[in-house]
């Protein structure tokens, strides 16, 4: 059944924009889920649709209709988890390379999502429907940590320190030639203008994306770093690492996979080859716990391939 609340205007209140005043008044309400009630015509101002900048007066009506939860016809699966830390408000995960988060075109099983809805069946329907509970995203080959709210409120409180960067995120990767020993880059990403699977930092239409970097270890031909994020875009490090001509080693998409014909000698070529994919980790989250108050960190250590070829480079890429 649909839920149905409604507010009268005090002085207080009044001349207050209606998304503004809606959020206030239900916290568990995310910004985005209000526009698309609003939208949607499931908010009403005495009795009419009304427009998310709507100037609310004194005595006006404001009837907020919620739609019953939906279900997810995503099926639960029983896929191991590494899990970090887990209470009943939010699961830590330590994602293993080559999981999708959530599904999607051609992934509808498999999936982060089908592994948590095993372990959690109440995700169902937290922060939308094929997401449920997602905060933010690793890519597909990318491994590390990652964290899953379980309720709407946990959900909206850790989106809000993602969205304000005051989330930590730091990765750990190699990457192709020698990096300054730090630096910061400053580039928009936005869609590739001509290959669609692909992110830019020189596109057409952009949003803010900021990567710093530390040097961790410097071989030959490649630099173990460390990346921290000031923002969260798809493919962020990988693009932004790409523009400065260091793509990350094994990245098939912005040319870390290519690279590799040129790297000699022999050995070292073939050794780094068995890397199937960008070698990216995420190793450290921190966040605060939005019902304690308690600042949480956690680390993962490098995965076994990652692992092997930083071996593999100090035995024969040495400087």
């Amino acid at each position: 059944m649909n839920s149905i609340a409604t507010f009268r205007i005090d002085r207080q209140d009044s001349a207050k924009r209606l998304d503004v005043f809606l959020s206030e008044k239900d916290p568990v309400l995310s910004r985005s889920r209000i526009k698309r009630l609003i939208e949607t015509g499931k908010v009403q101002v005495g009795g009419r649709r009304a427009k998310a900048g709507l100037r609310l007066r004194e005595n006006d009506e404001v009837t907020l209709t919620l739609p019953e939860v939906q279900r997810l016809e995503v099926q639960a699966e029983a896929i191991p988890l590494k899990v970090l830390y887990e209470d009943r408000h939010l699961i830590v995960v330590d994602k293993p390379a080559g999981m999708v988060v959530h599904p999607g075109a051609g992934n509808d099983s498999g999936t982060l999502v089908n592994a948590l809805l095993h372990r959690c069946p109440d995700l169902a329907g937290i922060g939308g429907i094929l997401r449920p509970g997602i905060v933010h995203r690793l890519d597909k080959d990318t491994s590390g940590v990652l964290v899953v709210a379980k309720d709407d409120l946990t959900h909206r409180y850790l989106s809000e320190q993602f969205k304000k960067h005051t989330a930590k995120r730091e990765y750990k990767g190699i990457v192709f030639g020698l990096l300054p020993d730090e630096g910061r880059v400053d580039a928009p990403i936005g869609r590739h203008p001509a290959q669609r699977k692909k992110m830019s930092a020189r596109p057409r239409k952009g949003r803010e994306a900021r990567t710093n970097w530390r040097v961790l270890e410097r071989f030959r031909s490649f630099t173990l770093a460390e990346f921290r994020l000031e923002t969260g875009r798809t493919h962020q490090i990988r693009v932004h690492l790409s523009s400065l001509g260091h793509p990350i080693l094994g990245d098939p998409l912005y040319g870390g996979r290519k690279r590799l014909a040129h790297i000699n000698p022999l050995p070292l070529r073939q050794g780094l080859q068995k890397m199937r994919r960008q070698a990216l980790h995420a190793a450290t989250l921190g966040f605060v716990h939005p019902a304690t108050g308690e600042t949480l960190e956690f680390s993962s250590p490098l995965p076994g391939d990652l692992a092997e070829a930083i071996a593999l480079l100090r035995r024969l890429d040495r400087k």
